[in-house]
Order: structure tokens, then C-alpha cells, then sequence
């Protein structure tokens, strides 16, 4: 593989985590400013905190892992798959983190001020059922999913996998906290919710 097109590939992976990430920050300041005060942005429970630290270990590794790749690397985790590099992947990859980037902005333009990190107990939160969050109920995790794996088809590499897994994981068990929430929030409206959409991907008509 050429060095440019490696320098491209890393550039794309390295500069998607950090402007998504940079946009999270800005989008938490902007929410802040609307409902004058935090939108959850410190954990509460013991397993949030374990969570977040995961989700931190997932952005190191997004950020970071495209300074420690190279062609010919002694690190297998790191070691590019030769057989991935071919310009359709690069293509899809860069589609892939780009979809992801504007259906998360999408997602946050229909959320508006109910926009939260974590989730507050105290708190009645707005139900948010429009755009994407019609047929999924959480777009902007899917969203991150399909980002990790254009960075994956970006640089193929067994620590690309182990993040994208890593972060499916995350993104599971955190979904259905906030859905235990807003249940006990919204009750029956949410309930209904449920049934009509998918947890990360559309409810198909079979109902599964």
C-alpha cells in the first residue's frame, strides 16, 4: 500500500473522532445554555461510571490508533489486514463516517434542548419520537456504530474490531438504562414506542 493513501485512511479515522467527539462538547455547551444547567454530562450510578469508561477507552482508542498504525508493524492489534486495502473499502469507510457524522447532527436538530448524556432520575425529560428516532429509538448510538465501522473498513486491524465491539457493548447496555427510564417517565407512550421501533436498527415487520 502507498504512503499517501495510508496517510489518507489514518487522517479520515483520526479526524473523524476528534471532530465527533469536539461536536458532542459543543453540542453539550449549547444544550447547557438552553435548560441552564448540565445536560447530564457526570455520571451518577456505578455502572454509568464503568460505562463512561469504556466509552473513554473507545475514543482513545478511535483518536489514537491511527498514530500507531504502519505498514510493517510488530504489534498484531495494529497490524493492517493487506487484503482490506483495496480502494473500494477506503471509499466505503469514508462514506460510512460521513453518514454517520450528518445523521448525528440530524438527530441533534430533532432533539433539540432534550438532549442528555446521562440520565437524570429527578429529571421528566422530553419524549423525543420524530426523524430517525420514528423507527429507532437510539439513532445517534447506531450513528457512532456506523462511524467505528467506516474506521474499521478504514484501517482493518484487529484494535479496530475490538473498539467497534467494545463500543457495541457500551451502547447496549446503556440503551437500556435509558429505556428503563423513560418507561418509568412515560410510561405506556414509551411502551408503545418500543413496539414500533428497533433498540439500534428498525423493527422489521415480523416484529423482531
Amino acid at each position: 500500500m502507498d504512503i499517501d493513501g495510508l496517510l489518507l485512511r489514518k487522517s479520515v479515522v483520526a479526524g473523524s473522532g476528534l471532530i465527533y467527539w469536539a461536536g458532542v462538547l459543543i453540542q453539550a455547551q449549547r444544550v447547557r445554555k438552553q435548560i441552564g444547567r448540565s445536560p447530564n454530562m457526570t455520571p451518577r450510578t456505578g455502572k454509568e461510571r464503568v460505562l463512561w469508561l469504556g466509552w473513554m477507552l473507545v475514543i482513545v482508542g478511535w483518536i489514537g490508533q491511527p498514530f500507531l498504525v504502519r505498514v510493517e508493524s510488530a504489534f498484531a492489534c495494529v497490524r493492517l489486514c493487506a487484503a482490506c486495502l483495496q480502494p473500494f473499502w477506503l471509499v466505503l469507510g469514508i462514506l460510512l463516517v460521513l453518514a454517520g457524522f450528518a445523521g448525528t447532527l440530524w438527530c441533534y436538530a430533532i432533539m433539540g434542548s432534550a438532549w442528555r448524556i446521562g440520565v437524570n432520575q429527578a429529571e421528566k425529560n422530553q419524549l423525543v419520537t420524530d426523524g430517525p428516532f420514528a423507527r429507532v429509538r437510539h439513532p445517534i448510538y447506531a450513528l457512532q456504530v456506523v462511524m467505528l465501522a467506516g474506521a474499521l473498513f478504514l484501517l482493518p486491524t484487529i484494535f479496530s474490531a475490538v473498539l467497534l465491539a467494545l463500543h457495541l457493548i457500551c451502547v447496549w447496555l446503556k440503551a437500556a438504562d435509558e429505556e428503563a427510564y423513560l418507561l418509568a417517565t412515560h410510561g405506556e407512550r414509551y411502551r408503545a414506542h418500543i413496539a414500533r421501533t428497533g433498540r439500534l436498527v428498525p423493527r422489521l415487520a415480523s416484529g423482531a
